[in-house]
C-alpha cells in the first residue's frame, strides 16, 4: 500500500492520469524501487524488449502498443529484426561486441572495410570523410570544433600558431581561445553538451541555470499552413529570416566574434517540427558561402530515410548542401561527415576515448542491406503520404482539435488546440495501444520505423479518430 501511494503522489505530480498506468502492477512495483536508483521523472513506462517485435513495443505489464515514437526516432528497422538478431549470433562478429577498442589508436583491423561498407557508402554529396561518435550532442560537439579549428587555419593562413596563441588558450585567454561564434536558430535542437546547448533553443527546461556562449540567434521560418494557401506569405516569411540572418553575421563580425559556422537541422524536431522551403535552404547555403562561414546541416533526427530520402537535406536538391553532416538515431552509431577541407590539421584534435563502437557498424551495414533489398525509402513514402493524407482528413473533421498537419515521408506532425489537449490524446491514445511522441509547445510527432506500412497506418489513424471522437 506504501509503494502504491508513493507512486500515486509521484505520478500526481506529472501532472499524468492515472488512467495511463491501467494494468500496469508491475510498472508501480519497478517504478517505487527506482527513485534511489537515478533520476527517473522523465520515465513514461518500463519495457520488455524481449517481447517486442517490428513496429510493437510491450511494456512490463504485457501492454502492446503501436509505437511511432521509436526510442525517440532511433528504432530504423522495428524491435527485434531477425537480420539484426543474426549479426549477434555471428561467431565472427563476437570480438566487435566484447572488446570496445579505442579506436582513436587502437582500431581493429577490419574498421576502414566496415566504414566503407557501412557510413561512407551513405555519404552525402560532397562528403568524402567520416568521423564517428558516440551519440548525436558528441556529433555535434565535435562537429563544432572541426568548424573553428577549420576557420582559425585558414585565417592564418594555415601557418603553425604563435606563442601567444599556444601560450594562452592554456588559460582560456584570446587569441589562443578566440572569440568564434556558430550561428543557430530559434526554436532549433542540436543537443545538451555545453558547445550545443547554446545553439539548442527549443525548451527552457534545457537551458536553465547552464552558462552559455554570446553566439547569434537567427528566426527560423514559421509558415502558415496549408502551404498552397499562404505561398506569398511564407516566402516573405523566409525572406525576412535570410535577411536577419546576414545582418547577424555582420553584427557579430563588427563585435569581435565572427561567425565559423552556420548550424541548422532540415526539419526542427524538438522545436515542434518546424519546415521551411528548399529555396529557402539553397539560399541560406549560399549566405555561409557568400561570408566564408562553414554550412553544419544537423541530420540527428531527420536522417536514416524517414523522409523518403536517405537525407532529408537531398530534398533540396543540391549537389553540395553542406560541408558538415552530422548524424546519429537511426544510423546507430553517431558521427559527421565533412568535405575535406574540414579535415583538421593534427592527431588528438578531435578525440575521446571511443571514438564511436565498431559494433554498432556492423548492425547499421545490415540495415542498409535491409533497406536496400526491401526498398524501404519506397515504402517511407508510400506510409508517409497515406498517414499525411489521413491527418489532413483528422483535422478536417476535428478543426476545433487539429491544424497544422505537415511531414515528409513519415517524419510527419500535427498540432492540437493547445498542449493540454495534446498530452490528453497522447495519453487516451497510449490506453488504446498507439504510442506517440510530442514535441513543441502542442505538437503530437510521428516517428515511425522504416518498416512502418499503410496498414500500420490505417491502426495509427482508427485509434486516433476514435480518441478525438470520445474528447471533450
Amino acid at each position: 500500500t506504501q509503494k502504491l501511494i508513493f507512486a500515486e503522489n509521484v505520478l500526481r505530480s506529472f501532472k499524468m492520469s492515472m488512467s495511463l498506468f491501467i494494468h500496469q502492477n508491475r510498472f508501480v512495483e519497478i517504478y517505487c524501487l527506482s527513485p534511489g536508483l537515478q533520476n527517473v521523472g522523465a520515465i513514461h513506462f518500463f519495457c520488455n524488449y524481449e517481447e517486442s517485435r517490428g513496429n510493437y513495443l510491450v511494456d512490463v505489464d504485457g501492454n502492446r502498443m503501436l509505437d511511432v515514437y521509436t526510442q525517440i526516432s532511433s528504432i530504423p528497422i522495428g524491435y527485434n529484426h531477425p537480420a539484426l538478431m543474426k549479426v549477434m549470433t555471428n561467431p565472427n562478429n563476437v570480438s566487435a561486441f566484447v572488446n570496445r577498442p579505442a579506436l582513436g589508436i587502437l582500431p581493429p583491423e577490419n574498421f576502414p572495410d566496415k566504414l566503407i561498407e557501412s557510413l561512407l557508402s551513405i555519404a552525402p554529396s560532397g562528403m568524402t570523410r567520416v568521423q564517428t561518435m558516440a551519440c548525436g550532442s558528441c556529433s555535434n560537439e565535435n562537429a563544432f570544433k572541426t568548424m573553428f579549428i577549420w576557420y582559425r587555419n585558414k585565417e592564418r593562413g594555415y601557418a603553425n600558431p604563435s606563442e601567444q596563441e599556444v601560450g594562452t588558450c592554456m588559460i582560456n585567454q584570446s587569441p589562443g581561445c578566440p572569440d568564434l561564434s556558430i550561428l543557430s536558430f530559434m526554436g532549433a535542437f542540436h543537443g545538451r553538451t555545453l558547445g550545443c546547448l547554446a545553439t539548442t533553443h527549443s525548451k527552457v527546461i534545457h537551458k536553465l541555470d547552464i552558462p552559455s556562449f554570446d553566439w547569434p540567434i537567427a528566426p527560423f521560418p514559421k509558415l502558415q499552413y496549408p502551404l498552397e494557401e499562404f505561398v506569398r506569405e511564407n516566402a516573405q516569411e523566409e525572406a525576412r529570416c535570410l535577411e536577419e540572418v546576414e545582418d547577424l553575421i555582420v553584427k557579430w563580425r563588427q563585435k569581435g566574434k565572427p561567425v565559423a559556422g552556420i548550424v541548422i537541422e532540415p526539419i526542427q524536431a524538438e522545436g515542434g517540427d518546424n519546415h521551411a522551403s528548399p529555396d529557402f535552404f539553397i539560399k541560406l547555403r549560399n549566405i555561409a558561402r557568400k561570408h566564408g562561414c562553414a554550412f553544419h546541416v544537423d541530420e540527428v533526427q531527420t536522417g536514416g530515410g524517414t523522409t523518403g530520402k536517405f537525407w532529408a537535406h537531398e530534398h533540396w536538391g543540391l549537389d553540395d548542401p553542406a560541408d558538415v553532416v552530422s548524424f546519429s538515431k537511426k544510423l546507430l552509431t553517431g558521427g559527421y561527415y565533412h568535405r575535406d577541407e574540414l579535415q583538421p590539421d593534427k592527431p588528438y584534435r578531435i578525440f575521446n576515448t571511443w571514438m564511436g563502437d565498431p559494433s554498432k557498424n556492423l548492425f547499421l551495414s545490415e540495415v542498409l542491406n535491409v533497406i536496400r533489398r526491401e526498398n524501404l525509402l519506397e515504402e517511407v513514402t508510400r506510409s508517409g503520404k497515406a498517414l499525411l493524407q489521413g491527418l489532413y482528413a483528422l483535422q478536417t473533421q476535428y478543426p476545433h482539435i487539429l491544424s497544422r498537419a505537415r511531414g515528409q515521408g513519415t517524419f510527419c506532425a500535427i498540432d492540437a488546440c493547445n498542449d493540454a489537449t495534446r498530452d490528453s490524446i497522447m495519453i487516451k491514445a497510449r490506453n488504446k495501444g498507439l504510442f506517440m511522441g510530442s514535441c513543441g509547445e502542442k505538437t503530437i510527432r510521428f516517428r515511425p520505423t522504416l518498416v512502418f506500412k499503410e496498414y500500420h497506418v490505417h491502426q495509427l489513424l482508427n485509434i486516433l479518430n476514435d480518441v478525438l471522437a470520445e474528447h471533450k
